[in-house]
């Protein structure tokens, strides 16, 4: 068999990079006065091409690129094409919201693509340094475009507060890489599998999960590292958040996945009872505090928190249930969030002068497609059947349930039906008429462009197919957790570009 060349291992990554230097060129280019939405569509192409590549990777057999640095698999082409997917629609979201006097939109759109960049390569990484350079990339991105909104206040706040916590977070990460480093000798994921469990210094070994674990855990905003969460989603523009609370957290937990299934599985004793705390940390303190929420924006962030802890629970399951469950959640969650957060762009507006529950009274009288796909989307989040909140939930839970773990699925039933009292709370606010004879009318009707369109079909269709038709999802999320639960033998590893086949 002929070896794969090592850049197809990342063609994704490479289209995505081209398209943002090319959108970067274009920008420096064009007039002052020029629009620059059509930077946008350039954007969306050249991540629809990106979208293409990832699938046709599934050609390629699995197998590492670079000097055993990148993985082509099942698992990395499905978070790629997650991560793409979500890019596209967020895009997609921007193109119609952001508006024409807006300032830096050419960089917008530069960001919005160097942030996929560095969270696909996130996902394909069998290498720590690797890990830590991908986290960079992505968290760079991310951090300026927390603070877009420059000419307000939350906006900066938002992006220093952002930056600060991330990089505490970062700096844990590294230094957990650094302790491993010193267990073990190397900084292959492979490798270290192999020679963790008979390490000389074992307390290294697991001081540097610990560092490890708090380092992703924050990127994922599960508590009790959630405190940067309220206050960036509220500061930063719904578009952006819509990226925000997707992508860089799917990227985040294929890399938590990795970490615990594939380089440390041998302490599936300690991580697991570890995970099973933060998860109903998470659940709880996630859904008690957007109770008390009135910002629509804060009650989807702590929502959010929440939503990481039905998810952790599927790491509570054993070997590759556990890995497709999460990552099954993993695209439920990514088609609603975005979905209900391109409602609120459009109900709220770019300046947000409708943030509060209250302000959402009415709405589907003013537009009943836009109150529609709220209540759709709010129900998805609860989890109502033929929805992929639904299945989402379903298999975290039987995964938890699976592995032992039945009092973790109960809090987390109950947590949902918790979840259930403030997205409800929404829901029937949409569908009271508004106070005052005139008062509908002094609020503006939001209109639907055609990219907002096609990104709220995108993501509609994606949770109805993931509630309706979740099988093709699961199937392809099962084979990536067979291909993560089988890695190579020690000596492969040392080659280059080694290709392999995962096992049956």
């Amino acid at each position: 068999m002929n070896p794969v060349p090592d850049i197809f291992r990342i063609l994704p990554e490479v289209i995505l990079t081209l398209t943002g230097v090319a959108v970067m060129l274009i920008d420096a280019s064009l007039p002052p006065a020029f629009p620059r939405r059509p930077l946008g569509w350039v954007a969306a192409l050249g991540t629809t091409l990106a979208l293409w590549a990832s699938l046709w990777q599934l050609s390629l057999p699995v197998g590492t690129g670079f000097f055993s640095t990148v993985e082509t698999s099942p698992f990395t082409v499905f978070f790629h094409v997650l991560i793409c997917g979500i890019v596209l629609v967020a895009l997609l979201l921007s193109l119609d919201t952001l508006p024409e006097d807006s300032h830096h939109q050419g960089e917008y759109y530069a960001l919005v693509v160097f942030g996929a960049v560095g969270m696909c390569l996130l996902t394909g990484a069998v290498e720590l340094l690797l890990v830590f350079i991908a986290l960079e990339i992505s968290s760079i991105s991310t951090y300026i475009l927390a603070g877009y909104r420059k000419q307000t206040g939350r906006g900066p706040e938002a992006a220093i507060k952002y930056f600060l916590l991330g990089s505490f977070a970062t700096a844990f990460l590294l230094y957990g890489v650094a302790l491993i480093f010193g267990a073990t000798g190397t900084t292959q994921i492979y490798e270290i599998a192999h020679l963790a469990p008979t390490a000389q210094n074992h307390s290294l070994v697991l001081a540097g999960l610990a560092l490890m674990l708090v380092g992703i855990l924050f990127k994922v905003s599960a508590a009790p590292f959630h405190v940067w969460t309220p206050d960036v989603y509220e500061g930063a523009p719904a578009p952006v958040v819509a990226l925000l609370s997707t992508a860089p957290k799917a990227a985040a937990f294929a890399l938590l996945l990795r970490v615990v299934y594939e380089l440390f599985p041998t302490l599936h004793s300690l991580w697991s009872p570890l995970l099973w705390i933060v998860a109903v940390l998470s659940m709880t303190v996630g859904n008690l505090a957007a109770l008390r929420q009135q910002n629509v924006k804060r009650m989807l962030a702590y929502s959010s928190i929440a939503h990481a802890g039905y998810l952790l629970a599927a790491f509570a399951g054993l070997g590759t249930s556990g890995i497709a469950a999460a990552s099954f959640y993993a695209a439920a969650y990514a088609a609603m969030n975005v979905g209900i957060f391109a409602v609120i762009t459009l109900v709220s507006g770019y300046d947000e002068d409708l943030p509060m529950v209250e302000d959402y009274r009415g709405l589907i009288y003013r537009s009943p497609l836009l109150g529609s796909l709220l209540i759709f989307f709010l129900a998805s989040l609860v989890g109502i059947p033929f929805t992929g909140g639904f299945f989402g939930k379903f298999y975290s839970f039987s995964a938890a349930v699976d592995g032992g773990a039945v009092a973790l699925a109960i809090i987390g039933l109950l947590n949902s039906g918790l979840a259930a009292a403030y997205y409800l709370r929404v829901a029937l606010m949409t569908a009271q008429p508004s106070a005052g004879k005139n008062a509908e009318a002094a609020v503006p009707t939001p209109q639907v462009g055609v990219a907002v369109g096609a990104a709220l079909l995108m993501a509609v269709a994606a949770t109805l197919i993931l509630g309706i038709v979740p099988g093709e999802v699961l199937r392809a999320a099962e084979a990536g957790a067979h291909t993560l639960q089988a890695p190579p033998s020690p000596q492969s590893v040392h080659g280059l570009g080694i290709e392999r086949r995962p096992n049956p």
